[in-house]
């Protein structure tokens, strides 16, 4: 299968095309407006398939929310600002369990902050982001080739689940430019959804609702997620480990952090400090288990994020008191080096006394 150099961006937009993506709706911001460019070009490929530049971000949100209630498989994207407007339509699609691809290329922050990649959405990916007691998937590609993968993913588990998932990028990652091999045809027809809203028949009809004055189906609603995100925790883990057999030290990272990690800790094995990391792919749910199995051998970890350290809190539930942590991390856009990044290894690993 031939190889396609593209940029991140375009890598999305073609892998959800070939998932059968039938509906984008989008709003411009840097630096993800070439995932929107492709879409509007290239959407129209398959029949039937619509692309609608929102007059907002907010409109945007309450489109996918209008396909997906039909059944169709429906996608937004944005930046860090832009996410932070659709969080109301994100709560809308999780309670009525409607399926949504939603890409965020996150951005510095806080405000409108900076155009430079960062990592400081996670706790709003991960937490749920608006209102209400609700949990979305997220999975978080570290290359071109994960993007194009975990798209097709990300529309797989929001049908399987009935729940909006996010993929976590961010404006590096969604700038640069790497060979991809695209695995997706474009399906000739997807399966039914039987729930879906298609028309009353006969004089039938039903409705998909958020609200509800009865506080004890709003409880069993709830309940019914909580059942469902149970489920999810227990089903779709992922992540990565890399040179963790023998690691006095473990480095935890996701995404384009990871890429940065996994320079340095090549340079510290060169230097025969034993450095290992464990990369989560899906940030929720979070692969508690796996660092906790770790912590049964290994006493260090070293948390790396592009932010103020907002993921050490799941690594912190995580280790249930069992290990120690340190953290690195560099917010508001600033991108550190694999050399930088291996200065702080490097001492830490020396501070802990694991050069005996």
């Amino acid at each position: 299968m031939n190889k396609s150099l593209m940029s991140g961006n375009s890598v999305i937009a073609e892998a959800a095309i070939r998932s059968g993506c039938q509906c984008y709706f989008g709003y411009p911001i840097t630096p993800q407006n070439e995932l929107t460019e492709y879409m509007a070009k290239h959407l129209s490929r398959r029949e039937g398939c619509a692309f609608v530049q929102a007059e907002s971000e907010i409109s945007a949100i309450n489109m996918v929310y209008g396909a997906s209630l039909t059944g169709a498989r429906a996608m937004t994207s944005s930046s860090s600002p832009g996410i932070s407007l659709k969080q109301e339509g994100i709560s809308y699609l999780a309670v009525c369990e409607l399926p949504a691809v939603i890409v965020n290329m996150v951005r510095g922050g806080p405000g409108l902050g900076s155009i430079s990649a960062s990592q400081s959405d996670y706790f709003q990916a991960t937490r749920g982001g608006g209102h209400g007691d609700y949990r979305t998937i997220v999975l978080a590609p570290a290359s071109g080739q994960e993007l194009a993968d975990l798209t097709q993913k990300a529309f797989e588990l929001a049908d399987k689940y009935r729940t909006p998932v996010i993929i976590l990028g961010d404006g590096m990652l969604g700038q640069m430019m790497e060979p991809v091999e695209f695995h997706q045809t474009i399906p000739k027809s997807l399966p039914e959804k039987s729930w879906a809203l298609k028309g009353a028949k006969n004089g039938a009809s039903r409705v998909i609702k958020s609200f509800t004055s009865n506080p004890a189906e709003l409880e069993e609603i709830n309940w019914r997620l909580f059942r469902k995100y149970e489920l999810i925790k227990r089903e779709e883990v992922e992540y990565e480990t890399y040179m963790i057999e023998d690691a006095e030290l473990v480095v935890i990272a996701y995404g384009m952090a990871a890429r940065i990690a996994k320079g340095s800790i090549k340079k510290a094995r060169s230097r025969n400090l034993k450095v290992g990391m464990l990369r989560p792919i899906t940030l929720w749910p979070f692969p508690s288990e796996k660092v906790m199995d770790l912590a049964k051998t290994i006493k260090h970890f070293f948390v790396f994020e592009m932010n103020m350290g907002q993921m050490v809190e799941d690594v912190t539930l995580a280790l249930q008191g069992q290990g120690e942590i340190s953290f690195y991390g560099r917010p508001g856009g600033v991108i550190p080096t694999p050399s930088e990044v291996f200065r702080i290894i490097s001492r830490q690993y020396y501070q802990k006394g694991l050069n005996r």
